[in-house]
């Protein structure tokens, strides 16, 4: 790509527009798999640059961008759709309108960048050859997206694919940039721990599932404390547990999801391993039984160092030295 200060300029200029696609997506959130009304927001915005696009699956979105210099590599931009299950508290003028919704994690934000990127990009079609596609990717935060992409021949012929990721810990108009190993790899499980209801009174004839959940929550820590390397990032978090029917009877069942962050697929497949075993050795130890299932979200993210290089002086030459981290620390944010 030739000009990159061309295209800054370009984007400066778009600052109003973008702001206000921004707080559009905002006030109208909607969560994975469930992004009807924001696939039409976008699919209206390529319309009117006049960008070919076509679905992948309901609410997933690919946009395509040849330069009219020729033939020539194919990369692709991605920016992922979704919200969060969350009630927004904000005094805001674009706070969010769906109850309980809300983009708390700044797909709204990223939406309105690579829409931006593909306004300008259309128009400087003639500073470039080969193509550029557009990837508006739905569900990032319960996973799967990216395989229906691939099955659909989305990826095919691209050569890189970049993609960013608002940084609450970096200040406002820093670039943070690592080579190789970047996020961690994210699955979900959920257990299932069946027990025996009785009366409070009579613990003795049930088979307490709430209490075999509360020592199974307890327990999946010594997984990252006591059974793997303390030099080695490992997460176990367990988000949400229910159980029970009512304040005076052993509870017959509970329920908890929770998620693991790894490095490696080696550890991946370790810690579902342990997960499973204590789980089960748990609820057996006082009665009852756990079923464990376990979701993949997303593989680590692996940056190519040669293509991080390439962003890095990009980054450098048009915002300068001091306001690009080279060698961001390690996240295990997926």
């Amino acid at each position: 790509m030739e000009h990159p200060k061309l295209l800054l300029a370009q984007a400066q200029e778009l600052k109003e527009e973008l702001v206000a696609t921004r707080r559009h997506l905002h006030q109208h959130p909607e969560l994975s798999d469930m992004e009807f009304e924001t696939a039409l927001f976008i699919e209206r915005k390529l319309d009117e640059y006049d960008i070919p696009h076509r679905r992948i699956g309901d609410t997933g979105i690919v946009g395509i961008i040849r330069g009219v210099k020729g033939d020539g590599d194919t990369i692709a931009l991605r920016a992922d759709i979704d919200a969060l299950p969350i009630t927004e508290k904000s005094s805001a003028s674009y706070v969010s309108e769906h109850e309980g919704v809300m983009h708390a994690c700044g797909h709204d934000a990223h939406t309105a960048c690579l829409l931006a990127a593909a306004r300008i990009l259309q128009n400087s079609r003639d500073l470039f050859r080969g193509e550029v596609r557009l990837f508006f990717q739905p569900a990032e935060e319960t996973g799967g997206a990216p395989k229906r992409f691939v099955e659909n021949g989305a990826i095919e012929g691209v050569s890189s694919i970049f993609g960013l990721h608002c940084a609450p810990d970096l200040p406002v108009g820093v670039i943070g940039l690592k080579p190789g190993l970047n996020n961690a790899a994210v699955d979900r499980f959920r257990i299932e721990i069946l027990g025996k209801s009785s009366h409070a009174s009579t613990p003795h004839l049930g088979v307490d599932a709430l209490y075999i959940a509360s020592q199974t929550t307890v327990a999946l820590q010594a997984i990252v404390t006591r059974l793997s390397s303390p030099i080695e990032p490992l997460l176990i978090g367990v988000g949400k547990m229910s159980s029970g029917t009512i304040y005076n009877a052993v509870a017959a069942d509970a329920f908890l999801e929770g998620t693991t962050r790894t490095i490696n697929q080696k550890a991946r497949l370790f810690i579902r391993q342990e997960i499973e075993k204590i789980a089960c050795e748990c609820a057996a130890s006082f009665g009852g039984i756990a079923k464990v299932a376990f979701t993949e979200v997303t593989s680590a993210l692996i940056n190519d160092p040669a293509i991080n290089a390439m962003a890095t002086r990009t980054a450098v030459s048009l915002f300068g030295k001091d306001r690009v981290i080279s060698n961001r620390a390690l996240s295990l944010n997926g």
